[in-house]
């Protein structure tokens, strides 16, 4: 790949949170019985009309300005046809040449720094039905799935790399978490993507033959798909052969890609205005309506917490990463107001318990008042830091106060000065050599005496005052 420039583009599919799918009032969840949630207008059967979900517009109107598009005040719904075993009208209902969102943009972090990724369009479309092969020799179809509201966000070619296009699709997810419009559930097949890829020599201005691998649910294997086919275009270019315009799915068991079919051009759709749809007129006036309500967005929470709190970028980009995490920071700094201190618990001790047990933030029982009073407690040397991980872990198993964890374990520090001495003398007396070679230069062991001494004191003890007696004793 030495001698290729590899080009990117991504065209998302992000199933929105409405209660009812896109055009009629069938329940729009995951989850249910199969064939439970259908009728005339998901089938497309004759002399059934579709009716616009407002709410649906509202989230990609909402999608549109997070992301700086331009949103059209007129726009058109056509019918894609095609043939498929999931699909009983034979055609989808979907945007083409008249979108609701155009243009638009989307920074991304790189190893670089901070690039822009350029978005050509958002739009609304309906999606298609479900197949299950596995429950016998044929297939199974479930209708539920028929007719939910997508979003279908297009990107320009603007990616280098397949680190860039998984870069990408972070981004895309944390906005649509933040704007609370998708669940962005890649394994109930809520977040999508199609990859476009092709590959040209370095300084070349003209695009190559891409091809489109299909239907992806995961980030690191869209990464691995991507690596994958670069090097085989490669691989058919420096044979002498010429690229096929191709689609791909993507075997992650091998490694491998899989040709599907001869990748279509648009016109292989006969896209055509759907005529049962009056085109989508969105005023001006709601639109900015909307964009007052946008929360704060990801890159501006993150550049916040940088320049107001004093965080490094890597503790901003990780406590940012959603909009749950971040609200759980702030909420702790109304209790405990120092955020370097606030943040490193929160990414040591906190996200290994939502780790462990697979949980939420927001399900927590140490939830952001109880971290606050806990780390008050160790500012005020009420209890240790080791003491405080324990209380941490208490609290998340018991469901009670950090207080009454303290009081019931008996995790109060000792800092009464006659029991530490007492703690430090014996710790000194037990370990002569030790204190000799102290005494002879090898002041690096005073780590071994407090170690010790936190030791004699079931890390009660409080390290700044053991080591104050400690430098006292030895002189």
């Amino acid at each position: 790949m030495v001698d290729y420039e590899i080009v990117i583009g991504l065209e998302v599919h992000a199933q929105l949170l409405t209660t009812t799918k896109l055009f009629c009032s069938c329940r729009s969840r995951f989850g249910d019985p199969p064939n439970t949630h259908g009728c005339p207008v998901c089938l497309g059967l004759p002399g059934a009309l579709p009716v616009m979900n407002r709410r649906a517009v509202e989230m990609a109107v909402r999608m549109g300005n997070a992301i700086g598009c331009k949103i059209a005040t007129k726009s058109i719904f056509a019918r894609k046809n095609y043939f498929y075993p999931d699909l009983p009208k034979g055609y989808q209902i979907s945007q083409y040449d008249m979108p609701l969102c155009i243009g638009g943009s989307l920074p991304i972090i790189v190893n670089e720094g901070e690039k822009v990724i350029g978005i050509t369009r958002i739009h609304l479309e309906e999606d298609a039905g479900k197949l299950i092969h596995d429950q016998g020799p044929g297939s199974l179809f479930d209708v539920n799935r028929c007719g939910t509201p997508l979003i279908e966000i297009v990107s320009e070619p603007d990616m280098r790399s397949p680190a860039e296009a998984y870069a990408y699709l972070l981004s895309l997810k944390q906005i649509l978490e933040y704007l609370e419009i998708c669940d962005c559930n890649m394994e109930e097949g809520s977040l999508r993507c199609d990859a476009n890829i092709s590959i040209r020599h370095k300084g070349e201005k003209k695009l190559g033959t891409k091809t489109e691998i299909k239907n992806m649910n995961s980030f690191k294997e869209l990464e691995k798909a991507l690596e994958y086919e670069a090097q085989r275009q490669a691989e058919v270019l420096e044979s002498g052969n010429s690229v096929l315009q191709q689609t791909f799915l993507w075997d992650p068991s091998s490694g491998r890609s899989i040709p599907m079919r001869s990748k279509e051009d648009a016109h292989d759709y006969r896209y055509f205005p759907e005529p049962d749809l009056m085109p989508l007129v969105v005023e001006q006036s709601w639109t900015d309506s909307l964009k007052q309500t946008l929360p704060e967005l990801p890159s501006h929470r993150r550049t916040r917490f940088e320049k107001e709190m004093g965080l490094v970028p890597s503790a901003a980009e990780v406590l940012t990463s959603s909009r749950a995490l971040a609200d759980y920071f702030e909420q702790t700094l109304l209790t405990y107001s120092d955020a370097r201190q606030v943040a490193n618990w929160i990414m040591g001790d906190i996200l290994r318990i939502v780790k462990d047990e697979k949980l939420e933030i927001n399900c927590l029982k140490v939830t952001s008042e109880r971290l606050g009073k806990i780390l008050k407690l160790v500012e005020n040397n009420t209890i240790s830091a080791r003491s405080a991980k324990k209380v941490i872990n208490l609290v998340q198993e018991q469901d009670k106060e950090p207080e009454k964890i303290i009081e019931e374990q008996g995790l109060g520090q000792i800092s009464d000065s006659g029991a530490l001495e007492t703690a430090v003398k014996t710790v000194l007396d037990q370990n002569p050599d030790t204190v000799e070679r102290y005494k002879k230069g090898e002041k690096k062991l005073i780590g071994f005496f407090v170690g010790q001494a936190m030791r004699a004191t079931q890390g009660k003890g409080n390290p700044k005052e053991i080591n104050s007696l400690i430098t006292r004793m030895l002189g």
